[in-house]
């Protein structure tokens, strides 16, 4: 076996995966990408991609590929539907819209397959020579010492093995993460006993059924009988594929149960059903206790997994992978620094411990009650009062869902900051915040501007103010690219003059003058 040395190795090229490799490709970073499957698996899953997450595609490269590989029409968007007992119960109104907070982002939200985007990332991967790709090797065996990290992989079918090496190693390998378990990194677990069915099937009279509300992505079915728990039906394609999760009783086998009675019950009629697939899951959610040990990271599933509530996965791990790749680069590259390392674990955790908790969580929590305390049989009147408040208030986890790092030590956050998912969205430029787009006077968008390193947005400022942040930055070798503009024409809206952004877009200073001390501002943004 011969030794094959990169900066980073990467196992697991799900988008996750994938997505890391592209941004440490961008970056000039060398690194091999190790999947064990050949082939995509072509299962409909992590389908809806936020404005965040279409941002993350943009700087790779690859928006214009991704809402190209598109498979329903353009008008139909991220929206769901919820609907009590039945999606045909007459008690139904739309939820989740996440154009609500469309104008803090710089580009629309998009909903494809996640196979689709798959297959995008892995055409991008090709095209960058500092990424090396193995699909079809699997991960064997991982070990790390002072002088970097070793991987044994073997080929499909078997065969001879490698050994690749590598600085450091990051695996998106899934929930059932072989890296994570090597790298003796323990995980918590919060079970609800659970076994949940996936079903993917054809159906032209569903859609037809369904017609009548409209561009509807996805359709959430509150029964009383499941205690809070989802039917989520959602389209992949406008017409006739369809995916399903939902409940079923412990020891259900593909042969053992109706699931055409258990669809058709959602729904509340009778449809013809064409099954592709039948697969079943545990609901549970799980955090690794950290997202690093030594060498080795987890990103994605491999560090946080939960049920398809609300859409998180996909995004939360390609924020991972955006989070991890410019602090790795930087350390490569010799201006970050362990601290930056360790700020990864120290801010992409608590945002998922703060979206388990605050919105998964919460969601079955707020359900069970509803279900248990307004029944229409029982009392009409109360029940359609509080399904109105309901209503009324259908978007506000999509307002509240606003990932911020106010408690990292890299950022310069409020005093007592605290990192969590919990936040709101505003075009004022707060440390730790993702920064909110705005035109610049040139005509060009100020996210189109931003450097791959940080950025330095100066607005109505004195050169000698800037000159003090490039020096600073020349010195401790850091990347800067100073943006200059005015107040005017609506960027007094960010209520600072200078805002100190971070190659990821969250910022990470903010002030209406020049600081005594530039270097430590950026030193500290850097780890230092």
């Amino acid at each position: 076996m011969n030794d094959e040395r990169y900066q980073v190795i990467v196992v697991g090229s799900g988008p996750v995966g994938a997505g890391l490799a592209i941004d440490l490709g961008h970056r000039g970073v060398s690194c091999a990408l190790v999947e064990r499957h050949a082939t995509i698996h072509a299962i409909p899953k992590g389908q809806n991609l936020t404005q965040r997450t279409m941002e993350h595609f943009r700087f790779w490269g690859v928006e214009d590929e991704i809402r190209a590989a598109r498979i329903m029409p353009p008008d139909y968007g991220m929206g769901g539907l919820i609907a009590y007992g039945n999606l045909l119960s007459g008690y139904s109104h739309n939820w989740y819209q996440r154009r609500q907070v469309r104008p803090y982002y710089f580009t629309d939200s998009e909903r494809l397959p996640q196979y689709q985007t798959e297959h995008v990332l892995r055409t991008k991967v090709a095209e960058l020579s500092a990424v090396d790709t193995l699909f079809g090797w699997t991960a064997e065996r991982i070990s790390q010492d002072d002088g970097g990290v070793r991987v044994i992989v073997t080929p499909e079918g078997g065969g001879f093995q490698r050994v690749l090496e590598a600085d450091y190693l990051v695996g998106c390998d899934g929930s059932h993460s072989v890296v994570r378990e090597d790298a003796g990194i323990p995980e918590t677990r919060s079970e609800h006993d659970k076994v949940m069915v996936l079903l993917v099937f054809r159906s032209r009279q569903l859609h037809e059924i369904l017609e009548r509300f409209g561009d509807v992505s996805f359709f959430n079915a509150l029964h009383p009988s499941l205690d809070g728990y989802w039917q989520l039906l959602g389209r992949v394609d406008v017409g006739e594929r369809w995916f399903f999760h939902a409940p079923v009783p412990p020891g259900t086998t593909a042969e053992s149960f109706d699931f055409a009675g258990l669809l058709q019950n959602a729904v509340g009629a009778e449809f013809e059903i064409e099954f592709d697939y039948v697969g079943f899951w545990d609901l549970r959610i799980a955090v690794a206790n950290t997202y690093r040990f030594d060498r080795v990271f987890i990103a994605g599933d491999a560090a946080h997994s939960h049920p398809p509530y609300g859409g998180f996965g996909i995004n939360t791990g390609l924020e991972d992978a955006r989070n991890l790749g410019w602090k790795l680069a930087a350390t490569l590259n010799g201006w970050g620094s362990e601290a930056l390392l360790a700020s990864y674990d120290e801010e992409r955790r608590p945002v998922f411990e703060s979206t388990a908790r605050d919105f998964i969580e919460t969601f079955i929590e707020n359900d069970r009650e509803f279900l248990c305390r307004y029944d229409p049989e029982r009392n009409l009147p109360e029940f359609e009062k509080a399904w109105r408040h309901r209503e009324s208030n259908a978007n506000a986890d999509v307002i509240a869902f606003e990932p911020h790092y106010e408690g990292s030590p890299v950022v310069f956050g409020p005093d007592h900051g605290v990192t969590s998912a919990l936040g709101s969205h505003q075009f004022v430029a707060q440390a730790g915040h993702h920064l909110a787009p705005k035109p610049l006077s040139s005509g060009a968008d100020l996210f189109d501007e931003l450097g791959v390193g940080f950025s330095l947005i100066a607005l109505d400022a004195d050169d000698v103010d800037v000159e003090t942040f490039q020096t600073a930055a020349a010195g401790l070798g850091v990347p800067l690219k100073s943006i200059r503009d005015s107040l005017a024409d609506g960027r007094d809206v960010y209520g600072t003059r200078f805002v100190l952004v971070r190659p990821d877009h969250f910022v990470s200073w903010v002030g209406n003058s020049a600081p005594v001390d530039a270097n430590h501002i950026l030193s500290r943004s850097a780890g230092g």
